[in-house]
């Protein structure tokens, strides 16, 4: 009797056709395409995931550092990928604060519109009142003179560093120019803003109003056009609702950043990826905290001062997760988590929130 071969259609090797699954990769060789199978494939496949989210999600919650451990022990199919557990949670964390997102742009841009109202009218009111106005123009001068005075006063005194004469002193204090006046502070010749806006001024004149160069580069031209942009919208919730949506992104960056202050506090502990393992994880529970409190709040609104001692207490998990995955004590853990918190939250993290500040501002 001949033994029948067949080709795999997954793997293109050769085996018996009395097997039903590919032997080598595992494919039902048998099973044919229907809508039937192609609905149970998508079905079980994202239970399996579930499934694997589950089992991790209680040891995630209640046994700092356990998952990590397991992971680099070698038991990576009983948990939940780390990055994948990341990728899970940090999906259902956005979704939930795009809701809070929302009401903030909002929040944000019916503020910005309540204080130019004010701002229109006290402007108003100063123009209709000539000594009103007189007043506010004889304060704006002594405010002046001091700042003038004081700039004097340093110069003067640094004279022996700076090599400035007296005479040089004089002209740049005369020069000084000690009114608000900038791209980010609108309150200057607003009146004359508004006019060449209300008769269709190019751009290009506005930014000149505005005091941009005529050689000025593209960052500077680009700062110039988003004032504008800004200026004539006052829509500072757009500004808002950029800087939310790069967070997303800038976790990527920062999560390996965290996981290289680990590798620089345990440099005997093993490579990079093994400190990698560790930030996912954490990482995941800190979005998971968050959630939790973002449906909390929905339900019920929580006093803040409890949301902090939720978030502070995710403090004491890392310094419990870092004692059991590096197998130290848990005053030596207690103090590098201090460390790898302060680092992160003093420097890391402000510097990315600048960076995606000046990012939002640029290209909302």
């Amino acid at each position: 009797m001949s033994i029948k071969y067949v080709i795999c259609k997954n793997c293109e090797r050769t085996f018996k056709d009395e097997y039903n699954f590919c032997p080598y990769c595992g494919q039902d060789d048998k099973q044919k395409l229907t809508l039937g199978v192609l609905f149970y494939n998508t079905i079980s496949n994202y239970f399996s995931v579930d499934a694997r989210f589950f089992k991790s999600f209680i040891p995630l919650i209640a046994k700092p550092g356990y998952l990590a451990s397991k992971f680099v022990e070698g038991r990576r199919l009983l948990y939940l990928h780390p990055a994948q557990m990341y990728l899970f949670i940090t999906v259902i964390f956005f979704f939930l604060f795009s809701f809070i997102q929302r009401q903030q742009i909002q929040n944000l841009n019916n503020e910005l519109e309540k204080s130019l109202r004010q701002e229109k009218m006290s402007i108003h009111a100063l123009k209709t009142n000539d000594s009103l106005l007189k007043a506010e123009q004889e304060k704006q001068k002594q405010e002046d003179s001091i700042i003038n005075a004081e700039l004097k006063k340093v110069l003067t005194e640094n004279k022996k560093y700076t090599r400035f004469s007296d005479s040089k002193i004089d002209s740049i204090v005369s020069k000084t120019d000690t009114k608000k006046q900038g791209i980010f502070d609108f309150d200057f010749n607003e009146s004359k803003m508004d006019s060449l806006i209300d008769i269709g001024a190019s751009n290009e004149v506005i930014y000149k109003f505005m005091g941009m160069n005529n050689d000025a580069g593209y960052f500077t031209k680009r700062l110039y056009s988003q004032a504008l942009k800004f200026y004539k919208s006052r829509e500072g919730g757009s500004i808002l609702g950029a800087f939310y949506d790069t967070i997303p992104i800038a976790m990527f960056f920062l999560l390996p950043i965290f996981a290289l202050i680990l590798m620089l506090l345990y440099r005997k502990k093993g490579t990079y990826a093994y400190h990698l393992v560790f930030s996912f994880y954490f990482f995941a529970f800190l979005f998971t905290v968050f959630s939790i409190i973002i449906v909390v709040n929905f339900i019920v609104d929580i006093p803040d001062g409890i949301d902090w001692l939720i978030a502070i207490s995710t403090f004491f998990y890392l310094c419990l997760a870092l004692s059991r995955f590096y197998n130290q004590g848990k005053f030596k853990s207690f103090i590098k988590g201090f460390i790898a918190s302060f680092l992160f939250l003093s420097f890391v993290a402000p510097a990315t929130a600048m960076i995606l500040g000046i990012f939002a501002f640029l290209f909302y």
